[in-house]
């Protein structure tokens, strides 16, 4: 371990990428890029030192730049070895991702997931997902991964393209990972329960439940538990740092029978 990364590690509200992310909150919320150019150095940095076609190399370079360079809004290597556990456990076929952001957690997410799978990531800001294509070309993995440029609450354009050109259908999707904006955590959620895409046991992760949070989605969860989903709720630490707790949330859907109660999921807006 370098001293940068030692630094990083022990001090890591002391580094200037920290308190200029936090400058530059407003940017951050409207564009999902910190606004300082760390994503698009991040990209230059992993084509530059990770081995190419070497995906485990991508991901401990891009855990190196977020340690000795510029700290970054992904899962990190904490949380990501929860991620890495619940996707080997669903052992998936199609995944979906909602926040591709850089493409760290979906290269984890590949990693983890059988040779087969198939991922489509849903991604708000285009730059982000340039950046993750080029991550992933060099990775080697691109022809395993789909970047949708979109939100699931777009009016029903992106859940089109889903369902029309990457095999999205009732009781096809095998795991979701959700880690975008936290007031769509929700929102999003009740979609793919509307569209009736998961089946028994399907697995449905989301980061940062705890900081920055999302309450409505932590609620609606612990409001079903044990008859719509069955949750697991892992205490750990906001992403490379050991200061700020969080909270991953791992839930296993029961099965479209359950989704009889009208109650629990709102009607389908038209």
């Amino acid at each position: 371990m370098g001293l940068r990364e030692a630094i990083g590690r022990a001090f890591p509200f002391a580094r200037w990428s920290v308190l200029r992310m936090g400058l530059g909150a407003r940017t951050l919320l409207r564009d999902w890029q910190v606004g300082d150019g760390r994503e698009a150095a991040l990209r230059d940095f992993v084509l530059a030192n990770a081995q190419r076609g070497n995906i485990d190399d991508a991901i401990h370079t891009i855990d190196r730049f977020a340690y000795s360079r510029s700290f970054l809004i992904n899962v990190g290597d904490e949380k990501g070895a929860i991620l890495d556990a619940a996707v080997t456990r669903a052992n998936p076929k199609l995944l979906l991702e909602l926040g591709t952001y850089c493409g760290y957690s979906a290269l984890r997410t590949l990693r983890a997931a059988p040779p087969g799978a198939r991922l489509v990531s849903i991604e708000f800001n285009a730059e982000n997902a340039a950046i993750a294509r080029a991550i992933f070309e060099h990775a080697g993995v691109a022809h395993r991964v789909t970047i949708v440029h979109g939100t699931l609450g777009d009016g029903g354009k992106t859940v089109q393209t889903l369902t029309e050109r990457h095999g999205f259908a009732a009781e096809q999707l095998d795991f979701a990972f959700i880690d975008h904006a936290k007031d769509a955590y929700l929102p999003d959620l009740e979609l793919i329960l509307r569209e009736r895409w998961l089946h028994r046991g399907s697995v449905v992760v989301a980061d940062n439940v705890k900081v920055p949070g999302a309450p409505e989605y932590h609620a609606f969860m612990k409001r079903n538990e044990g008859t719509l989903f069955r949750t697991r709720e892992h205490s750990t630490h906001v992403e490379y740092q050991t200061f700020l707790k969080d909270i991953v949330l791992e839930s296993d859907f029961l099965g479209a029978a359950a989704l009889s109660n009208e109650s629990q999921v709102p009607a389908r807006q038209v």
